[in-house]
C-alpha cells in the first residue's frame, strides 16, 4: 500500500473549501468578477494589446494563483503597474506579433517568480525602499493618466513616453473628436458620482454600459470601439503555447522587471490584508502563487498578473472568508467570458480610458508622499528620482534605477547609522557606556562597542570612527562584537589594518563576544596566513563576560610590558 506524504494531506485540507464559508465565498466572487471586466479590459489597453488578454488574465490569475496563496484573501489578477511595465516592453514589438509576445512575457515573468520562490528570495523584498516604491507607483499613476488622454479625446497621439503623448494631444486641440471626449467624460462622471453611493462596487461596470448604450443609440460612429483594436474570440479560452521564436533579450529582461514589480506589490497586499485566523503570510509561497498565476495566464492567452490591492480589498469587503473568494471570482469571470464575449467588442475605448484615469488618480497616496517629504533629504531624493525616472524612461529602466537606488540608500543608511561607543568596566563587573575617544593614550585599555551594520559601507565607516592610535605607546583596544554572526572581507581588512597599527606601537587588538561562526572565520590559521596579530574571545551566555576576560588579558599584557622595561 502506497503511503501519502503528510504535507499532501495538509495541503489538500487547506485547499478544499470549508462548508461554513462556501456560500460566502461563492457570493463574494460575483462583484470581483464583475469589476474585473472593466479592469481587465483597461489593463489590456494599457499594455497596448487586445483587451481580451486582460479578460483572460482576470480568469486564469485568480483561479490558478488563488490555489496556492498564503495570504488567503489575495486576488491575483491584472494590475496597472504590471500592465504599464508590459506595455513598455511590448512597445517595440510589431503589432501583429504582440499577442504572442505578451503571452511569452507573462510566461517569463511567471518563471522568474517561481524561481524566486524556490530560491527563497522573499526576505529581500524588505530592502526595497518605501520612498522608492512610492515614487515608482506615483509615477506609474501619473503615466497612466497622461497616457490615456489620447484615447479619452479620440486622438491617436504620438510620442515615446506618456508625457509626450499628452503634450501632443494638448497642442493639437483641433484633432480632438468631440463625441469621443464626451463619451469618456460621461464615463468619468459616472465613476466619480457612483463611487460615493451604494453602487460603488458596480460603478466601473455601469460606467462601461451606459456610455456604450449612448454611443449605440445615437450612432456615434466616430467613437472607437474595443473591436477596432482586434477580434474578440468567443467561447471558453483554451491553453496554448505561444510562438517561442518571438523570444528576445528585451522580452526576457522585461519579464524580470515585471516580476520585480509584481513581487514587491504582492508583499504590500499581504501587509494590507492579513489573514483573519492570525496565521502569518509567507512571502515565498505568495511568490510561487503569483508565478503559477502568471504561467497559467500566459498559457490561456492572458497578460501579466499579480496581487491586486484593489481587488483584494473588494474581495474582503464583499465577505470572502477564504482563498475560494478569489477562486470563485475567476470562475465567475469565465462564465462572463462565455456568456457575454460578443458584447465586449462594442465597448467604447474612451470609457476604458476613463476607468484607467479614475483608478490611477485613486491610487495616488498624498498622505504617504507628504510623510516621505518630511522624512529627510535622502527619502525626498529617492522619491523624486524614482518618480522622474518613471515619467521619462521606460518602466523597465525605472525599475532598475529603483532597485539600484534602494541598495545605495541601504548602504548609505548603514554607514550613517553606525556609532562607536566606549564601555568602561565598573568594580561590580558591569560595563558603562561613554563617548568613544578620538585618539588613544599610552598604556591604556579601551573597550569599544559598535552600533549598526558592519557590512561593507558600515565597515568602511568603522575604519574612520575607530580611535586613532597616533603615536601612543602600547595601546590596548578591545572591540566587542557580540551577536555578529558573519563578518565580511571588508571588515576583516579594516580590522587587520587597525591591528597592524596597534602592533606597530607595541599594543594589541582583542575581539570579544565572538559567535562560533565568527570564530571559525577568525581562526588562527587565517590570521597567521594574513599576518594579523590579535586575540579572540568567544561569547558566553553571560553578557559582558568575554569582554571582561579580554580586558584582563590586556591588563596582564601591560603589566608584563612594564616589568620588562624595569628589568631592562
Amino acid at each position: 500500500m502506497v503511503s501519502i506524504p503528510s504535507w499532501v494531506g495538509r495541503w489538500s485540507r487547506e485547499l478544499l473549501p470549508e462548508r461554513g464559508s462556501l456560500k460566502s465565498d461563492l457570493v463574494a466572487g460575483i462583484p470581483g468578477a464583475i469589476s474585473s471586466v472593466p479592469d481587465g479590459m483597461a489593463a489590456g489597453v494599457l499594455a497596448g494589446v487586445n483587451p481580451v488578454h486582460g479578460l483572460y488574465a482576470s480568469f486564469a490569475g485568480p483561479v490558478f494563483g488563488g490555489l496556492q496563496t498564503s495570504t488567503k484573501l489575495m486576488v491575483i489578477t491584472t494590475t496597472s503597474a504590471a500592465a504599464l511595465a508590459a506595455g513598455s516592453v511590448l512597445a517595440e514589438v510589431p503589432e501583429p506579433d504582440r499577442a504572442g509576445a505578451v503571452m511569452l512575457l507573462t510566461l517569463v515573468a511567471g518563471a522568474v517568480m517561481v524561481a524566486a520562490a524556490l530560491l527563497r528570495l522573499g526576505r529581500y523584498t524588505r530592502f526595497v525602499s518605501h520612498s522608492v516604491m512610492t515614487g515608482f507607483l506615483t509615477g506609474v499613476a501619473v503615466n497612466i493618466v497622461l497616457g490615456q488622454i489620447g484615447d479619452l479625446a479620440g486622438v491617436s497621439a504620438t510620442g515615446s513616453v506618456a508625457i509626450a503623448k499628452a503634450l501632443d494631444v494638448l497642442t493639437h486641440p483641433s484633432a480632438v473628436d468631440l463625441a469621443s471626449l464626451l463619451t469618456g467624460l460621461l464615463a468619468l462622471l459616472l465613476l466619480v458620482v457612483l463611487s460615493r453611493t451604494r453602487l460603488a462596487l458596480f460603478s466601473a461596470l455601469i460606467a462601461l454600459v451606459v456610455p456604450c448604450l449612448v454611443v449605440i443609440v445615437l450612432g456615434l460612429d466616430s467613437v472607437a470601439r474595443v473591436a477596432d483594436v482586434g477580434a474578440i474570440p468567443t467561447g471558453i479560452p483554451l491553453p496554448q503555447l505561444p510562438d517561442f521564436g518571438l523570444l528576445s533579450p528585451s522580452l526576457v529582461g522585461g519579464g524580470f522587471a515585471v516580476a520585480a514589480i509584481v513581487l514587491v506589490q504582492g508583499v504590500g497586499v499581504a501587509e494590507a490584508s492579513p489573514n483573519r485566523d492570525g496565521s502569518r503570510s509567507r512571502p515565498n509561497r505568495d511568490f510561487s502563487a503569483q508565478g503559477v498565476g502568471n504561467i497559467a495566464s500566459g498559457l490561456f492567452g492572458g497578460m501579466p498578473v499579480g496581487g491586486s490591492v484593489g481587488q483584494t480589498a473588494l474581495n474582503d469587503s464583499a465577505g470572502a472568508k477564504s482563498r475560494w473568494g478569489a477562486i470563485f471570482s475567476g470562475l465567475w469571470m469565465l462564465v462572463i467570458l462565455v456568456a457575454f464575449s460578443g458584447l465586449v467588442g462594442k465597448v467604447p475605448m474612451p470609457t476604458l480610458a476613463a476607468v484607467l484615469v479614475f483608478a490611477a488618480v485613486g491610487s495616488i497616496r498624498p498622505a504617504q508622499i507628504l510623510s516621505i517629504l518630511r522624512s529627510g533629504p535622502s527619502s525626498i531624493l529617492a522619491l523624486v528620482i524614482t518618480f522622474m525616472a518613471t515619467l521619462i524612461l521606460p518602466v523597465t529602466a525605472a525599475v532598475g534605477i529603483g532597485v539600484v537606488l534602494s541598495i545605495l540608500l541601504q548602504l548609505n543608511q548603514e554607514a550613517v547609522d553606525l556609532r562607536v561607543v566606549r564601555l568602561v568596566p565598573q568594580p561590580d563587573g558591569t560595563l558603562v557606556e561613554h563617548v568613544a575617544p578620538n585618539t588613544l593614550k599610552d598604556r591604556e585599555v579601551v573597550v569599544l562597542d559598535v552600533y549598526g551594520s558592519l557590512f561593507y559601507a558600515g565597515a568602511r565607516t568603522l575604519q574612520v570612527r575607530l580611535p586613532d592610535p597616533a603615536n601612543a605607546e602600547s595601546p590596548e583596544v578591545v572591540l566587542r562584537l557580540r551577536g555578529r554572526t558573519t563578518l565580511g572581507a571588508t571588515f576583516f581588512k579594516v580590522v587587520a589594518d587597525y591591528a597592524a597599527r596597534l602592533d606597530g606601537l607595541g599594543g594589541r587588538l582583542y575581539l570579544s563576544g565572538l559567535t562560533p561562526e565568527a570564530l571559525e572565520q577568525w581562526n588562527p590559521g587565517r590570521l597567521a596566513t594574513q599576518g594579523v596579530v590579535l586575540e579572540t574571545f568567544a561569547a558566553t551566555s553571560t553578557l559582558g563576560e568575554s569582554t571582561l576576560d579580554a580586558v584582563e588579558a590586556a591588563e596582564r599584557r601591560l603589566v608584563r610590558a612594564v616589568r620588562a622595561e624595569y628589568t631592562v
